[in-house]
């Protein structure tokens, strides 16, 4: 039988181990760089960085990474779950769409891309959607000298109340004011747009 201070002793040697305990995200999440280069094509200039599925880690990733905010215009982070690559074509993206918010230069003085990046980060690791979060594939944030542009990749476009929901919870956590419009597309109709951007099937 063991003594009082073994057991104090073992509850001792439990509580200094738990910093090193990490915890685990319900999700393997896969970190994505694209630098616009148009000598290359555009699967080359398309690269993953790491990938990460503890909370640990995300941390240590982020931290040690360029913020959004300084990336040069042409620049993209993509954070994809870990088995679906950030672009249409992949399988589990072919019948998705994007829920876009776009943050033009002039009128979007003030914006914090960095907050609102790593907002959008957390949501997506943190299963922010709560059961739509399974429909959930990947975000993108586009640095551009016209203006920044946050999205969230679903697979599904058909299922209407879960595009919804999620478009709703996304510009919740953003922070967004009712004014401010964010855009649901379909990737097949980005895929055929004419001009430079597609029809949106949903506002909100």
């Amino acid at each position: 039988m063991k003594t009082s201070e073994q057991k104090i002793s073992e509850d001792v040697e439990k509580l200094e181990l738990d910093p090193l305990i990490k915890h685990p995200l319900q999700n393997r999440w896969c970190l994505w760089f694209f630098k616009n280069d148009k000598s290359k094509d555009w699967a080359d200039n398309l690269r993953q960085i790491t990938s990460f599925d503890t909370v640990e880690d995300f941390w240590a990733v982020y931290n040690h990474i360029q913020s959004a905010g300084k990336l040069a215009s042409g620049c993209d982070y993509n954070l994809f779950k870990d088995d679906i690559k950030p672009m249409w074509e992949d399988e589990r993206n072919k019948t998705g769409g994007r829920w876009l918010a776009s943050f033009d230069k002039r009128g979007g003085k003030g914006i914090d891309v960095d907050k609102l990046w790593l907002e959008t980060v957390l949501c997506l690791i943190g299963e922010g959607f709560d059961e739509e979060s399974d429909v959930v594939n990947g975000c993108v944030v586009n640095v551009r000298g016209k203006g920044n542009k946050l999205s969230v990749w679903i697979g599904d476009y058909k299922r209407d109340e879960v595009v919804l929901k999620i478009g709703r919870r996304f510009k919740e956590r953003l922070g967004l004011p009712p004014r401010f419009q964010i855009a649901f597309e379909a990737h097949q109709d980005t895929i055929v747009k004419r001009g430079s951007s597609a029809k949106s099937r949903f506002t909100i």
